[in-house]
Formats: structure tokens, C-alpha cells, sequence
């Protein structure tokens, strides 16, 4: 007989982790759950470093996981926030063209928009000045849907709800070892605590290439950290947006480019552009890992994307060193700002699925084997939907139960 400490072990305590093991004890009350975060609390990585942002659903091609969990996520997450009394607001936000060549794809956009059921309003110039007086462009579009929220206080909301399900979350909890047997699934943590379960998830969002490895599984991928660097516009010069403004994105980069963002604190965050990181947790150049770099550099993807993608490469990585040309790409949008205006803010991590060919991959990904299910692939905007993903990755789960 084996002895289980739990019928599903989650590792990873962001905001996808916590959501689904709330999602278990919603779908199958009294089945056993516990979370393992090797951090000393929730969302501490991607989570609890993104713009907070509630997306609509319009970037996203219709049949896209993506598209189908954003507009059913976004109304959800507004009406999560407003039961349990997080701090957020529906600002709506502005897609602006800036140049002629953008106008078919803001248009493509507004298509898309109707197909998912999205209310959107087309702008010229003048329209665009009354949503937002100090930003410049050729065409825009109105989104009513996408609004702001606190995405770590959902989190920790999320974990509150499942721990009074039964659910036990353990912080501080590195798992170091993945053994399967044909009745059980057993981990190890660093701490040498083992503890034995009937099924495991993978929620271990820059880490979940490597935990997949530690199963046994091959992801058929590889996790590149992005890291996106943010400015913050100074208090006095927070008057120049009023809520949210977006730039049309390229189609052939699963990044938003640089963005403006008045928070629920009121401050106005700017960007983020987006560089490797020289560590999975790379939130800064001096923040170097080795062994992870040299396993980013010997992934045969990663010769792929750069050399198929290296002007944007090097224009990012411009960007990155020097305000000025930073700068330069927020003015774009924003004719009065200068580069005193912007003070550097915290950064982020992506966590960016890559496939061996170089081919970045534009969609949640989720991968199953015996008694696990990964997650490997669950960047922007998997916030957002991430009550959605939650009761997917739940049920897909207790079907291994």
C-alpha cells in the first residue's frame, strides 16, 4: 500500500499554481492539494512583476487558447476583484497607429476584436486626443473591456481560498528531485522533506522546462527568460496619460512592445522593452547564472531566433542601455515626454516557451504524461486568465486521479 501525503502536489505558488489548486477544491471538494514555492511567499516572479493589466482578448487569433481563456478570463478577473475586494478598475485602453503602415493591421485588429465579441471603437486623430490628450497618432482603437487590477493580491486571495478548502501551500519548498512509480508520483526538496501524491502539476513558470526534465519528460522546448525593463513617469508628470495606451503590436513577436500604464496606485509605469536575461531570474544585467546562460546558448533555438530576429535584437538591446533611445520609442506615442520624466522602475521576467527550430511559441502550451500535467507555456496574458487555465489545468488533472 503507498502512503499518500496528498492526491495532487502543485509545484509553483504564482498566480497559475495557486489558481488551479483553487480550481481542484472547487471541481472535487476533499481532494488533498498541496502547493510547493520555493520562495518565502506568492507571486514573487512573472506574477508579481507584470503591468497588471486585464486583457481583453483582442491581440489573440480567434481557435488560440489564448483568445478563447483571455475573453472569458477578463470578465472573470473584474468580478473575482469586485467580490473579494481588490483593488482594480475597468479603465478601457487605446491601441494607437503611429505610422501609415500600421493602419491595416490596427484594422485587422478592430476585425478580430468583433470576432471575439469585444466592444471596440474605431478613432481618428481628435478622438483619440479626448481619450488622451497628450498622446499622438494616425487611427486608434477604444477597448471598453481591458482594465487594471492587483495581481498579487489575487494571488494571495487565491491561496487564502484554497488553504480554507484544505488545501495546504508551502512556502519555502524547492523541489530537487521527481520520482514516478506506476502508483504514485514522489518529490524531494531541497530541505529533504519527501512527500508522495497520486498526481503532480507543473506550475513552475520559468523553472517549468526544468521540472519537466526532473519528471522525466521531455518538454520538446526550452523556457528563455525575457526580461522587460520599465520606467515610471515622475509624480509631477503622471498628468500625461490617463490610463491605458498601447502600441499595434507586431505579428511576428508575442510582445506588446512598449506600452503606458496608469496603475491602481496611480502611477504611470512605462513599457517594458524586452532583452535576454543572463539568468531565469534575471532581473538585472549583473544578475548572471552560468549554468543557465550556457544552457540557453548551447539550445539550438536560440542560434535559430537570433539570427532569423537580430535587428530587433540589437534595437531592444539599444534601448535598453541608453534613456535617450528608450525615450525616442516612448515618444512615438507620447510627444511630450523627455528623458528626465522617466525613472527607472522594477523589472520583469518572461517566461518564453522557444521550440528547437527558433520558432517562439504564440500559444499556452500544456503537455501530459502519466499522473502529470506541465505547464510550459503561460506568459501574457495568463494573469489575466488565469482562473480559466486554472479549471483547465484542474481538470486535466484529476482525470490522472
Amino acid at each position: 500500500m503507498v502512503r499518500y501525503d496528498a492526491d495532487v502536489l502543485v509545484i509553483g505558488g504564482g498566480i497559475i499554481g495557486l489558481s488551479t489548486a483553487y480550481a481542484i477544491t472547487r471541481a472535487a471538494p476533499g481532494t488533498r492539494v498541496t502547493v510547493l514555492e520555493k520562495e518565502q511567499g506568492p507571486a514573487r516572479h512573472q506574477t508579481g512583476r507584470n503591468s497588471g493589466v486585464i486583457h481583453s482578448g483582442i491581440y489573440y487569433p480567434p481557435g488560440s487558447l489564448k483568445a478563447a481563456f483571455a475573453v472569458q478570463g477578463s470578465a472573470e478577473m473584474v468580478k473575482f476583484c469586485a467580490e473579494y475586494d481588490i483593488p482594480h478598475e475597468v479603465t478601457g485602453k487605446l491601441i494607437v497607429a503611429t505610422e501609415r503602415a500600421e493602419l491595416p493591421r490596427l484594422h485587422g485588429l478592430a476585425q478580430r476584436a468583433r470576432q471575439h465579441g469585444i466592444p471596440v471603437r474605431e478613432l481618428g486623430p481628435a478622438q483619440i486626443s479626448a481619450y488622451e490628450p497628450a498622446v499622438r497618432g494616425r487611427a486608434g482603437l477604444h477597448v471598453g473591456t481591458t482594465g487594471i487590477c492587483d495581481y498579487g493580491a489575487v494571488s494571495r486571495q487565491l491561496a487564502s481560498l484554497a488553504q480554507d478548502a484544505g488545501t495546504s501551500v508551502r512556502y519555502g519548498a524547492q523541489v530537487s528531485v521527481i520520482g514516478r512509480r506506476a502508483a504514485a508520483v514522489a518529490v524531494r526538496t531541497v530541505a529533504g522533506e519527501v512527500l508522495r501524491a497520486r498526481a503532480l502539476i507543473n506550475c513552475a513558470g520559468l523553472h517549468s522546462d526544468r521540472v519537466a526534465r526532473l519528471a522525466g519528460d521531455d518538454p520538446g522546448m526550452r523556457i528563455i527568460p525575457f526580461r522587460g525593463e520599465y520606467y515610471e513617469l515622475r509624480p509631477e508628470r503622471t498628468d500625461l496619460v490617463r490610463g491605458l495606451v498601447y502600441p499595434v503590436p507586431d505579428p511576428a513577436f508575442p510582445f506588446l512592445g512598449v506600452h503606458l500604464t496608469r496603475g491602481i496606485d496611480g502611477g504611470v509605469h512605462i513599457g517594458p522593452n524586452a532583452v535576454p536575461a543572463l539568468a531565469k531570474e534575471g532581473y538585472g544585467w549583473l544578475t548572471v547564472h552560468p549554468r543557465e546562460l550556457a544552457a540557453t546558448l548551447a539550445y539550438p533555438g536560440s542560434w535559430q531566433i537570433a539570427r532569423r530576429h537580430w535587428k530587433y535584437g540589437v534595437g531592444e538591446l539599444y534601448r535598453s542601455l541608453s534613456r535617450r533611445a528608450f525615450t525616442r520609442a516612448v515618444r512615438r506615442l507620447l510627444p511630450d515626454v523627455t528623458a528626465e520624466d522617466l525613472i527607472p522602475a522594477p523589472a520583469g521576467v518572461r517566461a518564453q516557451a522557444l521550440l528547437p527550430d527558433g520558432t517562439l511559441v504564440d500559444d499556452f502550451l500544456f503537455k501530459e504524461s502519466p499522473r502529470m500535467v506541465h505547464v510550459l507555456n503561460a506568459p501574457s496574458p495568463a494573469a489575466t486568465a488565469s482562473l480559466a487555465i486554472g479549471r483547465e489545468v484542474a481538470r486535466r488533472s484529476l482525470k490522472h486521479l
